[in-house]
């Protein structure tokens, strides 16, 4: 049984750069403390870490579940605080910290509803640096799982610059975390106040269009979205009167009658592929 983790964890042969990095990491030997006790001080902390959202900004770190998101943040250079494994743990692996917990103490740490084998926290990275480009802004899209999807697809789509507003879900909460599927490791995401979403759209030469449903929004298909970012408000509400009034104008994407309107996620994709299908090889 052991063997066969280990062989599906560091794989000869593997294709992809983050599989070779994690062969690479799984190199070389050593002993890892076993925990057993919910009341261990680590064991505590990594449940707060799934949990608190501010304990997680406090902390400057978040969970992550699984070996597909642990290759994920090998390839892309994220820095690994502590790592829980299920049965014995991989020797080698760079890390602050590893242990060896028995699958039902992960289940006690992980909230998430069907734990993967393995935990894992990863720290904060800074701002990334650079224009904004393409840019998708999301205002008050509470559901995490939404959120995630919005930035697999921005990913995807090769947005340059994801913009969150408002009242949105944690970026670092786990649903989102697994939902994003490892673009959280490649994606530039800003976290903005509306208030100075103005300036921060002036300083980059953009012009702002929201997503909306009124009388005066214009069909996505006769804009040129060049230059412009685009705002997609929360699932029952759409964009605030607030953020409507900071925009130059409104789209509308076309829908046969009798339809309300999009779910957030296929709303953002749409919009995204507008801004992108120019760019996209």
């Amino acid at each position: 049984m052991y063997a066969a983790g280990r062989e599906a964890l560091c794989p000869s042969g593997a294709a992809s750069r983050g599989l070779h990095i994690l062969r690479a990491a799984c190199a070389g030997t050593g002993t890892i403390e076993r925990l057993t006790s919910r009341k261990n001080e680590t064991v505590r902390r990594l449940r707060r870490l799934g949990t608190e959202k501010a304990f997680r900004r406090q902390e400057g770190e978040y969970l992550c579940d699984g070996r597909k998101l642990l290759r994920e943040a090998l390839a892309h250079g994220a820095s690994l605080g502590t790592v829980l494994w299920t049965g014995e743990p991989e020797p080698g692996l760079r890390a602050e910290a590893q242990y060896a917990v028995p699958q039902e103490l992960l289940d006690y740490v992980s909230p998430m509803k069907h734990p993967a084998e393995l935990l894992f926290t990863v720290k904060m990275p800074p701002p990334a640096p650079g224009a904004a480009g393409r840019t998708l802004v999301l205002e008050t899209v509470q559901d995490p799982g939404n959120l995630g999807t919005i930035l697999r697809t921005a990913n995807a789509l090769g947005m340059d610059t994801v913009v969150l507003t408002g009242d949105c879900a944690d970026l670092y909460h786990p649903k989102t975390v697994r939902a994003a599927m490892g673009a959280l490791f490649r994606q530039r995401v800003l976290e903005l106040d509306r208030a100075a979403l103005p300036d921060w759209l002036r300083e980059q030469g953009l012009r702002l269009l929201g997503a909306a449903l009124g009388p005066s929004a214009t069909d996505i298909r006769d804009l040129d979205l060049r230059g412009c970012a685009v705002a997609i408000g929360s699932e029952g509400q759409g964009l605030s009167r607030e953020l409507l009034a900071l925009c130059d104008a409104q789209l509308i994407i076309p829908m046969r009658p009798g339809c309300e309107s999009l779910n957030a996620a296929v709303a953002a994709a749409i919009v995204m592929w507008e801004l992108s299908r120019d760019s996209i090889e």
